[in-house]
């Protein structure tokens, strides 16, 4: 999402990183070894672009992998040395520093070690934090109407890309962690298989959905990677998940569940019914959840019937500091908020879309225990 354009944006930035590290080292042979491994750096992401539409062998995915890699560690050592820079500049200007210790040889080492070591190690918790699956709990209140009973608790994962190179147990982890909490009803938000790939492993990946246990099921959405490539409709009917696509399904005598297709369906399901159109026909017994792949149309959700929506997609831009870009591009791109009359959750998603790193947020599992008020 964020990661291609915005890092290439960066650039020149990039260029100017790899300068001040080639500056820092003494000798012809430790420079040109370091020109070496930077132009390696630099074609590591397109590299594993081009190995992402390959054919799923065991060599290719690892070097996808590496060539994912390398984009936060160029994003980390860009940030490394403009944040080393100001501070020595700063320093310079209140004299904390002078000429000399700057250009001293001990200086230099201890400060090439740190612009090498610090992207290094970000990125290694990066893809440790990427991998940690939490749960993320919220409690909501809205309007009973005419609903039975308490309330509901409802789980809710999206973005999972399942792929060939999907770490090994991630979806036996997810479908326990599932039903240790007793769900009633389990919501799934799109981005379910990364679909430019040819996946291998749908058969397990059904398997594991199969196993989820909830009182009223599976429900489902797209997302605009489960539109690329091969139809992922198999995978669904095979998961036990039930799609709704621009589709309103009565839960028991709880809720109405509106699934809308992606924004960005990419013309195989069609263009999408407006929000007011999808619910024009749904009493006004019971409250109404929305699923929505995109946390998008938010004025109109906001302005309708809808009591709360439910989304993914943005993946909360899964590295500092592109998730505050994220922020200028979605009104909630992360967390909980309000909009007209709807509440609105978003998760960062099960998993990510290219490099296997998470620096912002969490890989969460949502648990939204909704409490039924009276009144209307």
């Amino acid at each position: 999402m964020y990661m291609g354009s915005e890092i290439l944006m960066l650039s020149p930035l990039l260029l100017y990183a790899g300068f001040r590290v080639w500056s820092l080292l003494r000798g012809k042979g430790r420079r040109i070894l370091w020109a070496a491994l930077f132009l390696l750096l630099l074609l590591g992401y397109p590299l594993a672009e081009s190995f992402s539409h390959g054919s799923g062998n065991l060599w290719a995915a690892g070097l996808m992998n590496a060539g994912y890699i390398t984009l936060p560690l160029m994003l980390y050592l860009v940030l490394a040395v403009i944040v080393s820079d100001a501070v020595i500049g700063l320093a310079r200007l209140t004299r904390l520093l002078s000429k000399e210790a700057v250009r001293s040889p001990r200086f230099r080492r201890i400060r090439l070690g740190l612009l090498l070591i610090l992207p290094a190690v970000v990125v290694a918790f990066g893809a440790w934090n990427f991998q940690r699956l939490q749960i993320r709990e919220y409690l909501v209140e809205i309007p009973r109407k005419s609903a039975e009973g308490p309330g509901l608790t409802i789980v809710f994962a999206s973005d999972f890309h399942l792929q060939e190179r999907t770490a090994r147990g991630m979806m036996d982890r997810f479908t326990a962690k599932v039903n240790a909490v007793k769900p009633d009803l389990v919501l799934i938000g799109g981005d379910i298989v990364e679909g430019d790939s040819r996946n291998e492993n749908l058969d397990a990946f059904a398997t594991a959905f199969r196993g989820i246990r909830s009182t009223y099921g599976v429900y489902g959405v797209l997302g605009n990677h489960d539109s690329y490539g091969g139809d992922p409709t198999a995978l669904f009917e095979k998961a036990g998940i039930k799609m709704l696509l621009d589709k309103v399904e009565k839960i028991d005598g709880s809720i109405y569940l509106a699934g809308r297709l992606d924004g960005r369906s990419r013309g195989r399901t069609g263009a999408r019914k407006s929000i007011d159109a999808l619910l024009a026909d749904v009493p006004d017994d019971l409250p109404i959840v929305v699923l929505d792949h995109r946390p998008t149309d938010l004025d109109n959700v906001g302005r309708s019937r809808a009591d709360l929506q439910i989304s993914g997609h943005t993946h909360n831009a899964q590295m500092f500091p592109l998730n505050l870009i994220a922020r200028r591009d979605y009104e909630i791109s992360w967390g909980y908020g309000i909009k007209g009359r709807t509440q609105v959750i978003v998760s960062s998603g099960i998993q990510g879309w290219g490099p296997p790193v998470r620096t912002a947020g969490a890989s969460e599992i949502l648990v939204i225990r909704v409490v039924f008020r009276n009144g209307r």
